[in-house]
């Protein structure tokens, strides 16, 4: 059952909802610094620091990626799953992603350990927020995936084989992108609140254009971009 969505606040802002809103989009969906976001503004005319911009989007980006999430219909049954290695101040981490065989991205954490625990935890994380039991689950070759998956999900079918996995993999790309422009995360919950906001962003206007006619690409960006003018609460022109 869809939820209504809940207007974000902007009550005690100066700038505009129009601008807020844009700038977040701006940021989230390319590979930009708060100071490129700042230099597209002021091109256009509207002076704001790029301090503001960061706190604009610290302020609403995981406000509207909670309801991107929301409204998005449910994803496919076949998990894939990997984990990548983030370099956080001079210590490392794992990004533990799972996406759906269409390659929408069902959730992330970030992690210190790389154990049958941290396996655990993010399986109970991809529960609790899809409400629903995969069919398949197809990791990489890493042992815990399976001792954790005895445990919590024990009727899921399990597959693991070189190649199955390059869904998942391909998937960390933006995230390298980005963690270059950042020039690197600043701490774990830097990366995980960043990168908790960016997928469900970024995603939404990612479609796959290489299976798509102009026509249809256009069109369907168009109801896309009507989604997100609804969750911003911004009217778009045109």
């Amino acid at each position: 059952m869809k939820t209504k969505n809940l207007a974000p606040d902007y009550k005690g802002f100066r700038s505009p909802p129009e601008i807020i809103s844009h700038a977040v989009w701006l940021y989230f969906r390319f590979s930009l610094s708060f100071r490129d976001v700042e230099e597209l503004l002021a091109q256009r005319g509207i002076v704001v620091t790029y301090e503001t911009v960061r706190q604009w989007c610290l302020k609403f980006g995981q406000t509207y990626a909670n309801e991107l999430r929301r409204r998005r219909s449910r994803c496919g049954d076949t998990w894939h799953m990997d984990e990548v290695y983030l370099k956080i101040n001079g210590k490392t981490h794992s990004l533990w992603r799972a996406v759906d065989q269409d390659g929408n991205v069902l959730d992330i954490l970030v992690q210190s350990r790389r154990n049958k625990k941290a396996a655990k935890r993010f399986f109970r994380k991809l529960l609790k927020e899809l409400q629903y039991v995969p069919r398949v689950i197809i990791p990489d070759k890493l042992r815990r995936y399976a001792a954790a998956k005895r445990e919590i999900l024990p009727g899921v079918e399990h597959r693991q084989h070189k190649g199955f996995n390059n869904r998942a993999e391909n998937s960390h790309q933006s995230t390298r992108l980005r963690e270059k422009k950042m020039r690197r995360f600043k701490s774990a919950k830097h990366a995980q609140r960043f990168l908790a906001a960016f997928g469900p962003i970024a995603g939404h206007f990612q479609l796959r254009r290489h299976r798509l006619l102009a026509g249809e690409y256009r069109a369907l960006l168009q109801v896309r971009f009507q989604t997100w003018s609804e969750i911003i609460g911004v009217k778009l022109v045109g």
